[in-house]
């Protein structure tokens, strides 16, 4: 499958998500659909999440065409998570990488907001950081410009088989543009 959007690209897709939400539910569900796609995807399993981006991951994520944001309920609270969204929203605006958020049991509104579960897991990080408002703010309004995109909902896609399909139809879709 040849395309505009895979050329000089190591991977398909990047998914960036919070290993302890998600590692073992949704996200090998979404992983397995994608390869049997024969859809490239890179998925950091060996990293601990809450350690900091390593260039390898930032490589991993410049190298792909798509990123997909899972985000969960933790996701606010790993700083790693929030500096791989940093680094994917740099690689949309200056190579135009393709971003794909995937709300998983979490309220866009609550993401863009910082606000219900997602806020309290936000506060988490916030409390960790408080002495680096400026990287806080950079971190808000990074949450605030992935949620405003058009995204997939889990609680309105059910079941989530379901979602994952959607979701791999529509990766499938931008791949081939």
């Amino acid at each position: 499958m040849a395309s505009s959007s895979r050329n000089n690209k190591k991977y398909d897709v990047f998914v960036s998500f919070r290993g302890d939400d998600t590692r073992d539910n949704f996200t090998s569900h979404l992983y397995s659909a994608l390869s049997r796609q024969n859809i490239q995807t890179f998925i950091d399993d060996q990293l601990n999440r809450g350690d900091e981006i390593s260039e390898s991951l930032l490589n991993a994520i410049e190298a792909s065409a798509i990123s997909v944001i899972l985000f969960s309920e933790g996701y606010a609270s790993s700083r790693s998570c929030l500096d791989e969204l940093e680094k994917i929203l740099e690689c949309k605006r200056e190579y135009g990488q393709i971003m794909i958020p995937v709300f998983y049991l979490v309220d866009p509104s609550d993401v863009r907001n910082q606000t219900g579960s997602f806020g309290i897991s936000f506060s988490k990080l916030e409390e960790r950081f408080k002495e680096d408002s400026e990287k806080l703010q950079t971190w808000r309004n990074a949450l605030k410009a992935a949620a405003s995109l058009s995204g997939f909902h889990s609680q309105i896609i059910r079941p989530e088989s379901e979602l994952i399909k959607e979701v791999v139809n529509h990766i499938l879709k931008r791949l081939d543009e």
